[in-house]
């Protein structure tokens, strides 16, 4: 299985102490070593990197975990491969255009099932994994569903609700979506998050020993969700969603 990592803050924020941890897990301190990518959102742009290599062993994952890019919303993904060979289309996130924004999408788990489903609009897979293809279906049905246009946070929430319901049978489907002003998580097995704000402390990685004081780093105004397929840290209160759990995060804070 694959790991997700996710970030959405109120204030544009750095996730260099969490990817510190996390880029370990792409076949140092677990399995995953076929592949990794990072998105980041900047305003209406979103800055992507993508590497075939082991994150762990990656020169592109070096960079970005000494780079301090400031982003309101990050999804990172480290890969291992279920459905589709380890190539570059097939490495997550995706990303695609839709409503005058990017969107991007991350999977974990297999809906091996979802390329039965035939695709008639703009949204096609360019690699062979299925979780592209759900992503695709994903569009396509937030498209139909609102033909005249984007129709606000709200309206999208609830949809991709009840897609992500409806996609969750057909096998394993732990996902993060973002359009650049919410992220959107569900759990099908396993996925944590916890909510960084005052009064902030220190946080220490699982996977290396490294820790960080945040009320060094912070205003008592920031807020700062983190969402992980298992926790990052081992000294914080991480909330572990149950199956079938879609949230939607805004701001830094959680709602159902």
């Amino acid at each position: 299985m694959c790991q997700l990592l996710g970030m959405n803050c109120n204030v544009p924020t750095d996730i260099c102490f969490s990817f510190a941890g996390f880029h370990h897990r792409g076949g140092r301190t677990d399995e995953h070593a076929d592949g990794w990518g990072i998105a980041f959102y900047e305003g209406p742009g979103c800055r992507v990197y993508l590497d075939t290599k082991p994150a762990a062993e990656s020169p592109v994952a070096t960079l970005v975990k000494s780079y301090p890019i400031r982003s309101t919303n990050v999804i990172a993904h480290i890969r291992k491969a279920t459905v589709g060979h380890v190539a570059l289309e097939n490495t997550h996130p995706f990303v695609r255009e839709m409503w005058g924004r990017y969107w991007t999408f991350a999977h974990n788990g297999t809906v091996g099932e979802v390329t039965s489903r035939t695709l008639a609009g703009r949204f096609r897979p360019v690699g062979r994994t299925d979780s592209e293809h759900a992503f695709c279906v994903l569009l396509e049905r937030l498209q139909a569903r609102f033909p005249d246009g984007d129709p606000g946070i709200d309206p999208v929430r609830a949809e991709v609700a009840i897609i992500a319901a409806e996609l969750a049978p057909l096998g394993t489907f732990n996902f993060l979506l973002s359009d650049g002003r919410a992220l959107f998580a569900h759990c099908a097995t396993r996925l944590s998050y916890l909510v960084r704000k005052a009064p902030f402390a220190t946080a220490h990685l699982v996977d290396e020993d490294y820790a960080v004081d945040f009320s060094e780093l912070t205003t008592p105004e920031d807020k700062v969700a983190v969402i992980a397929t298992q926790p990052l840290t081992d000294n914080e209160s991480w909330t572990t969603m149950t199956p079938g759990q879609f949230l939607t995060f805004v701001e830094g804070e959680p709602s159902g």
